[in-house]
């Protein structure tokens, strides 16, 4: 764990001291569960539920916010049992999934999705083609019922592919009035009114938050880093928290607290929970 400034550490020190008002939100793959070659079996980090559960013992809330379809999450994070736990003991857990679209928490116990945007149909006619004409025909195409992700890490020369893809993907998102959001070997198309920064500013006026903590590891979560930044300049505690990787540092200039990964990620929820225990 590395503090990125000596302001950093007063951060982090303030956070603490309110950490019974604060809301932890975390990004799922990167952050939480290891990036590996298939997402279908991004399982999350064996240590996770046991931090979440001491987590939500001393912070206002617990919020996972990831790109990801909520339900994938809740099956690959085991969160509905972890939700369970947690709304037994009075404390609260969501699940925003889909960049923001989609609800679940453990108060309500199911998901809350919106109707698929209209031009995702279109988007994915179109897609087999713009594959093509970028040589990544071989990328593996995530349906996420309301998104389309296109994943370039099993392809022979991963980066190379993501750059050819990434412009001719842009171009057929603005076609069918869908927004692009690139990430680690990853470019999703989605629809625009909802992102990781829309769920920071509504989660913190929500809670009545008195500290956000927000943990992320890619592109994907720049706006919601930006959105962090915003209730800092309002006077809240923060601390900003990037899981960092070899193939990603997007982030790393915006953060407090440098990490390596989910391991480093939990050990530094490890120290939030004891230090607001002995404080």
């Amino acid at each position: 764990m590395r503090f990125t400034s000596s302001d950093a550490e007063r951060r982090y020190a303030a956070l603490v001291a309110v950490a019974d008002a604060t809301v932890v939100g975390l990004d799922f793959d990167g952050t939480l569960a290891p990036i590996v070659d298939d997402p279908e079996s991004a399982h999350i980090h064996p240590d996770a539920r046991r931090v979440l559960l001491d987590l939500s013992a001393v912070v206002r809330a617990v919020a996972v916010v990831t790109g990801r379809p909520a339900r994938k999450v809740l099956a690959l994070g085991g969160l509905d049992e972890v939700g369970r736990e947690i709304g037994d003991a009075g404390r609260e857990l969501f699940v925003y999934g889909q960049y923001g679209f989609e609800r679940w928490t453990s108060t309500r116990r199911r998901v809350v999705s919106p109707r698929p945007p209209q031009g995702l149909s279109g988007f994915l006619r179109e897609l087999p083609r713009v594959l093509r004409d970028a040589d990544a025909s071989e990328a593996f195409v995530e349906d996420k019922g309301l998104a389309i992700a296109v994943h370039t890490r099993r392809l022979d020369d991963s980066v190379a592919a993501f750059t050819r893809l990434e412009p001719r993907m842009r171009d057929l998102a603005a076609r069918h009035g869908m927004v692009l959001e690139p990430g680690r070997n990853v470019i999703e198309a989605r629809s625009p009114g909802s992102d990781k920064g829309t769920v920071v500013r509504d989660l913190a006026k929500e809670t009545d938050a008195g500290g956000f903590l927000f943990a992320g590891d890619d592109l994907g979560d720049v706006e919601a880093f930006e959105a962090v930044a915003d209730l800092r300049d309002q006077g809240l505690p923060t601390l900003l928290v990037c899981s960092a990787s070899d193939e990603e540092s997007a982030l790393v200039e915006r953060s407090d607290v440098v990490v390596r990964g989910p391991d480093g990620v939990l050990d530094l929820l490890r120290k939030l929970i004891d230090d607001a225990r002995s404080g």
